[in-house]
């Protein structure tokens, strides 16, 4: 049944849009944007959750990067663990995980059952992540994939977008009468629906060329970079004693264990989990670094910019949420714009995306140091400078760095980016948030000016990594599919 499956849809048809099965990869494309979308949209509803469960800063750190942990140590692993067993089997796994584990986020009696339940929901989207690129790759004729891969660009920066919307929406809808439990609950009917029709309209495939599972190396790997976030989001808490300074350390000789497993593995001529020589690609090596980058700016400065309207300002969730649509709409339009640009000019759009991300960070420092006091009205302006830029590099970086990788390797490829957007995810809200708490003093400041000092400082250290970003986009290789 496989077999024949693959045979019908392997060859291409006479017109490019006949070719693609939209309505597959539609089904594969709701398990991304749910995955993604789970990174932010918790954002919006931590005050909500600290309230309700007497959680800590830390706790609210851990809810964010568990996830985003968990998601990136084992998405490479549930590519291949799919190649092996079928990507439509591994998909629903994912899914089934995702949705149930969803169900236990919702009902958390205290925050360590919550972090528990972000580590298996991170789990399940490790599953279903990976076999969205292997699917276009199986599924989508050559021809057709620049057109699928645009489509998924916008469903991937719309999730990365959207979650502070989304949230505060929810949780001011009140449904289901559960106030930040319905960023969660909502996951579990669009879960079971994706689900059934997956099994309907998805058809399975496998790699014929996968063996078995590079379980040392998926170890060394987990151990590295557990050893290496751990100590950014717990080292503040604990007020940075020796042990964190040591897991820094034995992280490096983990990642150092890593390389030398996958050496090891290739050398006697079997599958590892990262092929190393990916990395001697300029393209894929300054991928990497530019999706780490971007994503570490992301949902930090979107956890900064939720404390600081709640906390800082008074607002509600949904309020805060709110101040956001603006931009979530510049950033829609221009992810469009950056779609039909980006084959015609290539990497010329992202490094324009690039230097206004940053422009838009350093305009929301200046104006809040240099202004007056914080209020929406105030930055809700450079929010949308900030978009516009956005929408130009991060909807097309994906796709801009996966073109230039051979077919044979897209798929350890495109699971490595994703594994680099989670450890971004999770180093940034360590890092940005550390800046943003330390500077927040709301009882010996006053609130409002204590929000705007720190959302300052948040926005300048955002700036500092978006600069550099800007500069590594102008390194990639100038030529992409055509374009500069």
């Amino acid at each position: 049944m496989t077999k024949d499956r693959q045979q019908v849809i392997a060859p291409a048809a006479p017109t490019e849009e006949a070719a693609i099965p939209w309505g597959a990869m539609s089904l594969v494309m709701v398990g991304m944007f749910m995955a993604i979308l789970d990174s932010f949209i918790v954002v919006v509803a931590a005050l909500s959750i600290a309230a309700d469960l007497n959680a800590s800063v830390g706790d609210l750190q851990w809810v964010l990067a568990a996830y985003q942990l968990s998601y990136a140590i084992l998405m490479i692993t549930g590519g291949r663990v799919a190649d092996l067993f079928g990507r439509k089997r591994i998909y629903v796994l994912g899914m089934g995980i995702f949705t149930l584990s969803s169900i236990a986020c919702a009902m958390a009696p205290s925050p360590g059952t919550l972090i528990a339940a972000r580590v298996v929901q991170g789990v399940g989207a490790a599953l279903m992540v990976p076999q969205v690129f292997a699917v276009v790759t199986v599924l989508v004729p050559e021809k057709g994939r620049h057109r699928v891969f645009g489509v998924l660009g916008v469903v991937i920066g719309m999730a990365t977008i959207s979650g502070q919307l989304v949230g505060g929406l929810l949780i001011g809808a009140g449904i289901f009468g559960s106030d930040w439990r319905a960023v969660f609950w909502v996951n579990v009917p669009i879960g079971v629906v994706t689900l059934l029709l997956a099994l309907a309209y998805v058809p399975e495939s496998r790699s014929p060329s996968a063996r078995k599972l590079d379980i040392p190396g998926m170890l060394a790997l987990s151990v590295a970079l557990l050893l290496a976030v751990f100590p950014l989001i717990q080292g503040r808490e604990e007020g940075w004693p020796w042990w964190i300074w040591a897991c820094f350390a034995a992280s490096l000789i983990a990642f150092g264990v890593f390389v030398a497993v996958e050496r090891a593995v290739a050398g006697r001529g079997g599958d590892p989990l990262i092929t190393l020589s990916l990395f001697a690609q300029r393209s894929f090596s300054l991928g990497i670094v530019l999706v780490l980058a971007v994503y570490a700016l992301l949902s930090s400065y979107y956890l900064s910019l939720s404390v600081a309207m709640q906390q800082g300002l008074g607002m509600s969730a949904l309020g805060a949420g709110l101040v956001y649509t603006p931009a979530a709409t510049v950033f829609f339009i221009f992810s469009m714009v950056a779609g039909r640009l980006v084959p015609k000019y290539g990497r010329r759009v992202l490094e324009v995306g690039a230097i206004i991300l940053a422009l838009g960070y350093l305009a929301t420092t200046v104006v809040l140091l240099l202004g007056p006091k914080l209020t929406p009205a105030l930055v809700i302006p450079t929010l949308m400078l900030q978009s516009v830029g956005g929408g130009l590099l991060i909807t097309p970086l994906l796709n801009t760095v996966l073109s230039r990788i051979k077919p044979e390797s897209v798929g350890m490829a495109s699971g490595s980016l994703s594994t680099a957007q989670q450890v971004g995810g999770a180093l940034g809200v360590a890092v940005i948030g550390a800046v943003f708490f330390n500077s927040f003093h709301p009882q010996t400041d006053g609130p409002v000016e204590a929000a705007g000092h720190a959302f300052a400082m948040a926005s300048l250290g955002t700036f500092v990594i978006a600069a550099v970003t800007a500069v590594l986009v102008f390194l990639l290789p100038k030529r992409a599919g055509g374009g500069r």
